[in-house]
């Protein structure tokens, strides 16, 4: 039987969030909830010289209550800019910046009106580029009770608990591009740059056994 899970949707995911998706065939990404402030769902985290890098992706004015699925980037180039500068000078020295680079670039400047679009698009790259092959859509409607063969993890990898508290993540130490201390669950794209093909093998063996 395949198995699915119901996931909210980051902007280039932690490392914690690849651990939850892994054992399953179908991931869908929840669309209907209210957007909550201040989360991983426009928020991400890399290394840099100067350390840990909080890159957040500025939405439109919103009042009152919204849905995810209508929840609205901000337009223009200025901060997709910034976001590219950072990443480009954290990661350039990294083995396989160059091999993915191109890529990321492309989809960050695509214009995407929709936060849920850039996320799913981005999610979709990082899958594709790990080798992991699994079935990608977003809701189409709000589920309370989810059914049997789908596992609900909606709001549980939240950025203000550390992931020790969650169970889904154990560190395995990769090579990064800065300092001697190894530096757990950042985005994705950090892993992705520093070990390119053995992403989805680090993923695998950082998970709950």
């Amino acid at each position: 039987m395949r198995t699915s899970i119901l996931i909210d949707s980051h902007f280039l995911p932690s490392l914690e969030y690849f651990c939850a998706l892994l054992p399953f065939d179908e991931i869908m990404l929840e669309g209907w909830e209210h957007f909550p402030k201040q989360t991983y769902r426009n928020r991400s985290y890399i290394n840099t010289a100067n350390g840990v890098k909080i890159l957040t992706v500025p939405l439109k004015e919103r009042h009152g209550k919204i849905l995810t699925k209508d929840v609205k980037i901000e337009a223009g180039k200025k901060w997709r800019n910034s976001h590219w500068r950072t990443i480009e000078s954290a990661y350039r020295k990294a083995p396989f910046f160059y091999y993915y680079s191109e890529e990321l670039k492309n989809i960050l400047f695509e214009e995407h009106e929709y936060l849920i679009d850039l996320n799913s698009d981005l999610l979709s790259f990082c899958l594709r580029n790990s080798r992991m092959q699994k079935e990608l859509s977003v809701s189409v409607a709000y589920e309370k009770q989810v059914t049997e063969n789908k596992t609900d993890l909606r709001s549980v990898i939240l950025d203000k608990k550390p992931y020790v508290s969650r169970n889904l993540y154990y560190p395995q130490a990769y090579h990064q591009v800065f300092g001697n201390d190894f530096v757990p669950n950042l985005s994705f794209i950090d892993l992705l740059f520093c070990a390119g093909p053995e992403s989805a093998s680090v993923i695998k063996a950082s998970m709950a056994h």
